[in-house]
């Protein structure tokens, strides 16, 4: 299937047909799959995904709901439906996808809900929804394939096909004993290939890696992409399973933490949705403009500082906003590069005082390179080799500092337990404006007058 990407003829083919009669609609939807009339409703109101959704099969109009992205908010269009279209829908969901959708719900709504579904459903989307959103808990799929390690080949094969009755995919067996205690895994192929009188307890590989209900998402997907995994046990104190996280979930997670750093390293709320009014967006992101402009002030002090000397060398205010602009330019990219290491690892002090001696020597031989090149720049236009050494030494010094900012300030805050995504960005745009501005004026101080 090719990818599909949205453009203007699929959202004007889609609102022409629903001002036609429900027949008309249901051919239109037919060319579409359910994540793409997900990708559609961004682009039409409440009250036409209604009508859809009340039009397509529930195992499709129950995939739909859960393409929806979350900024879209299915679960506004859940409550929309009458209760039995609703529950229909919310019975066909997977376990995690339905916990995630009545999780944005006020709990009042969230029992409405449930009271409607059987009791093991309402039961297991309970179960999920006491765990904290972001963790391995709040990820989980309760549905899953096990089997005991006494099992022989043919036992294990009819157990297998039983219970995939009542799932829709599976990537790894899970082995328990007659406890219920976990085991370790085992593939159908392993299965399949093995002769006929074996035994799983054969088979089982048992090294495994696992995560536990609490365990953070971020942590999940690391352990996933580093072994490879198609899918992760969730299991409780005592080892016995609750559930699997499989690799299209992390996928989905990845995506919202790497949205949530860019938004933070550009000094937005994670609050804010990219899909917010101008309301939501003011209010996310007009506190760190004001912390700014309060760092901002620091720069604007060392200029004050040093108005005497720049009302001997008006020069200087040309280069100001070069030292500034390099040095912020400078942090930026190595704050980004840190962020992503600490997101991806946990540094040990030695990778931390390595990281940080790597942005000192990226910093000094890029200052330097573009601080000859702004020397040569200054000898053209101002005939001045002098002020060209201050503007190279100011240059140099600064992106020198800028280096150690960017890779030293994310990873200090990390240390201290405060986030280093959403600070990190203010406080060293702070430090390469004011030692910039230090740096040029004072050596044009030292050296010119």
């Amino acid at each position: 299937m090719q990818s599909f990407e949205l453009d203007k003829t699929d959202v004007s083919k889609l609102k022409d047909a629903l001002n036609q009669d429900n027949e008309q609609l249901q051919i239109i939807l037919s060319e579409y799959h359910a994540s793409e009339i997900a990708i559609l409703f961004e682009n039409i109101n409440i009250d036409d995904q209604e009508r859809i959704i009340n039009l397509l099969p529930v195992h499709i109009a129950s995939e739909v709901i859960s393409e929806m992205h979350e900024e879209a908010h299915p679960e506004d269009l859940l409550l929309q439906l009458e209760s039995e279209k609703r529950t229909e829908i919310v019975a066909q969901l997977d376990y995690d996808d339905a916990t995630d959708i009545i999780s944005q719900l006020e709990d009042k709504e969230q029992k409405e809900i449930l009271n409607d579904l059987d009791e093991d459903d309402a039961t297991s989307i309970r179960n999920l929804l006491s765990y904290p959103e972001d963790s391995a808990g709040g990820l989980m799929n309760t549905e899953f394939i096990r089997i005991n390690l006494n099992l022989t080949k043919k036992d294990a094969i009819d157990e297998i096909i039983h219970q995939s009755e009542e799932i829709e995919e599976f990537y790894t067996i899970f082995v328990v004993d007659d406890n219920q205690i976990f085991q370790g895994i085992v593939s159908l192929k392993d299965i399949i290939k093995a002769k006929g009188n074996v035994k799983i307890t054969e088979l089982v590989k048992a090294e495994v890696a696992w995560v536990s209900p609490y365990t953070d998402q971020e942590e999940v997907a690391r352990l996933i992409s580093q072994y490879n995994l198609t899918s992760i046990p969730v299991l409780a104190d005592d080892m016995t399973l609750l559930g699997r996280i499989t690799f299209d979930d992390v996928i989905d997670v990845l995506q919202d933490e790497n949205t949530e750093d860019i938004l933070k390293i550009s000094g937005v709320s994670e609050d804010e949705e990219l899909s917010g009014n101008w309301i939501e967006a003011v209010k996310s992101r007009l506190p760190w403009l004001v912390i700014n402009l309060g760092t901002a002030f620091l720069a604007s002090a060392v200029v004050r500082y040093f108005e005497p000397t720049l009302e001997k060398i008006t020069v200087l205010s040309a280069y100001m906003t070069i030292i500034a602009g390099m040095g912020g330019n400078a942090a930026t990219q190595a704050l980004a590069v840190t962020v992503r290491r600490i997101s991806l690892y946990d540094l040990s002090n030695q990778q931390a005082y390595r990281t940080v001696l790597k942005e000192f020597t990226v910093g000094l031989i890029n200052g330097a390179a573009t601080g000859l090149i702004v020397l040569l720049a200054a000898l053209y236009f101002d005939s001045n080799p002098l002020l060209g050494l201050v503007i190279f030494m100011a240059m140099t010094g600064n992106l020198v500092i800028a280096g150690i900012a960017g890779a030293g300030i994310p990873l200090m805050l990390k240390r201290v337990g405060i986030d280093p995504a959403i600070a990190s960005s203010i406080i060293i745009t702070t430090f390469t404006d004011v030692f910039g501005f230090f740096l040029l004026l004072g050596l044009a101080s030292r050296l010119l007058l």
